[in-house]
Formats: C-alpha cells, structure tokens, sequence
C-alpha cells in the first residue's frame, strides 16, 4: 500500500462487477488517512446517468468539475467534450474561441463518432488536473484514484499516445501526448491495479489485462483479488470433504464447492504472473460501512509478491 500512495496516478481497473468502485471508493479513504490531497475520478459519458463511485459517495454523479465530495477527497467525472475544450483553449488560448469552435455542430459530431477523439477528450481532461499545482511542483493533487472503464476501453485509452503519435508528430497534439506519456508510463508516476474475484472467467480477464497493460507499457503495481470466501479448511479436510460431497447430499456443499474453486482460481492466478496480489474477504457490510470495512482491511494488509 506504501508503493500504492506513493504514485501520483492509480488506475482502477477490471472486468464490470468485480467491485471496481468500491475499491476505488475505500482506496481514497485510505490514502486521505494517510495525509494525501485525493482526487477521485471516473471516465464517463456526458449522457450518463448512473455512477456506482458516486453512489460510493452518497451521490447520483461526480461533477463534471472537481469539487469535495467527502472531507478530504474530491470528485470529478472524466469527460470527452470537457477535455476538448481545455485542449483547444490551451491551444487557442481564449476560451470563447474553444467553445465557439465546439458550438460548430458539425466538429461536435466528429468528436462525438470518432471513438479515438472521445478518448482524446478525455485523455486531455485527466492531464489538466495533473498539471495543476497550487504552486511550482506542488500538486493540487497528490494522488488521482480513476476508476477506469471494463477492459477494452482501458486498453484503449492506456495505449491511445502510442496509436496518435504515430499519425501525429509535432504540434499541440503530440506534445500533450507526450506529456501524458511522462505520467502514463512512468512507474514512479503511475501504476495500474487490476480488481477481479476467485473465479475462472474474471482471472481469465484479469490476466488478459495485465498483458494489454504491459504492451501499453502501463506500470502493473498488483491484482486485488475481491470478495474471497473465507477458508478454514487444510489441504486434507478439503480433499476429504470434496469425496463426500461427491457421495452423499449435503447441506452447504454449494458454498464448500465455491471455496475451493476459489483456491484453485487464486493459486491459477498467482502462478500465471509475476505481478503481486492482495486477497481481500468477502464482507458481510453494504453501502457506507462496506466501504470503511474494505479500507481498513486495505490499510492493515500487505500484498503478496508476485511469483520470482
């Protein structure tokens, strides 16, 4: 967790229903506890009308501004067309000019059908509220949690400077993205959490993931493994167990099944990548209280390394 708080970027990722937003949501808290000014963010679509970060926070939708959204944290939605103004107002240099030239109907729907462009916008967006400080090399900011978007659209928006920059080589453009390299991928700067539970298809993904985001040379920093039933069995109860259930019907076999699925899940994704996990329990709490639960377990619990 110390490498964690220690980058200025942390992308939350993995496949939909894993509990990304929560995760992201109990990683803020933790990071405030540790003293860090905490922007919390989520890529969305403008015509959104559900968040499950926000709903994390008492809220129907982050803002579409950074604004506080708990003490100590901030929010803010991720959002294409904002980013295309900031980027054409930096470029243009008057903020009327950018939103009169996005008032032009025509460059709208561009934007809005091009899906590189959409994700443009909203890599531009997420460079803002990194560039800003309250004073030279002092960040606004200290760590942005963003809650990213299931797995093709993360691929697709980490390995966006890549795919642009070999279009577009000079000019405003090319060098914002390089900025954003600057941070993207660094591991000093930024690293990429992978959220996926005890199962066969979410480790399937969750490992798809990884590989993607180390092509998009995106730093992997671990793999919080969610929801992990708990096991008070040895190796041999299990075995034991597993015969007996096969012979005879028991009550509570389908939970004990669901167990030692999720040790084989665990052990298949330990074995498969070098990158460190953490396995965080299944808890009984909802709404405000699982969110406390889950980020005093995360502020106790070290992670695993990954296999040498």
């Amino acid at each position: 967790m110390n490498d964690l708080l220690g980058k200025r970027v942390v992308l939350v990722t993995g496949k939909g229903g894993v509990g990304r937003s929560t995760l992201t949501a109990a990683l803020s808290q933790v990071a405030r506890r540790a003293g860090k000014r905490v922007l919390v963010a989520e890529v969305a679509d403008g015509g959104d009308d559900y968040s499950a970060l926000a709903q994390r926070f008492g809220l129907h939708q982050l803002p579409r501004a950074a604004a506080e959204i708990a003490p100590g944290i901030q929010g803010s939605q991720l959002l294409s067309d904002t980013g295309v103004e900031l980027f054409l107002t930096s470029v243009l240099r008057m903020p009327i000019l950018a939103r009169t030239a996005l008032g032009f109907e025509p460059l709208r729907r561009l934007f809005s059908a091009a899906p590189s462009l959409r994700e443009l916008g909203t890599f531009f967006h997420l460079l803002t509220y990194l560039r800003a400080e309250t004073a030279p090399g002092v960040p606004v900011h200290e760590v942005v949690l963003v809650d990213m978007p299931a797995t093709g659209h993360t691929l697709a928006l980490t390995g966006l400077p890549d795919v642009i920059l070999r279009l577009v080589t000079r000019g405003p453009i090319a060098d914002g993205l390089r900025e954003g390299q600057s941070f993207l991928n660094n591991p000093a700067r930024t690293s990429a959490y992978v959220v996926t539970l005890p199962e066969t298809l979410p480790v399937t993904e969750a490992l798809e993931l990884l590989e993607g985001l180390e092509k998009n040379r995106v730093h992997q920093g671990g793999v919080f493994i969610n929801r992990v039933p708990a096991d008070g069995f040895t190796a041999e109860e299990t075995a034991e167990l597993t015969q007996f259930i096969q012979r005879e019907k028991v009550f509570g076999a389908e939970g004990f099944l669901r167990i030692a699925e999720s040790r084989k899940a665990v052990a298949r994704l330990r074995a498969s990548t070098r990158v460190p996990s953490l396995q965080l329990p299944e808890l009984e709490q909802t709404g405000d209280a699982l969110v406390e639960a889950l980020a005093s377990v995360l502020a106790a619990e070290p992670f695993r390394p990954g296999v040498p």
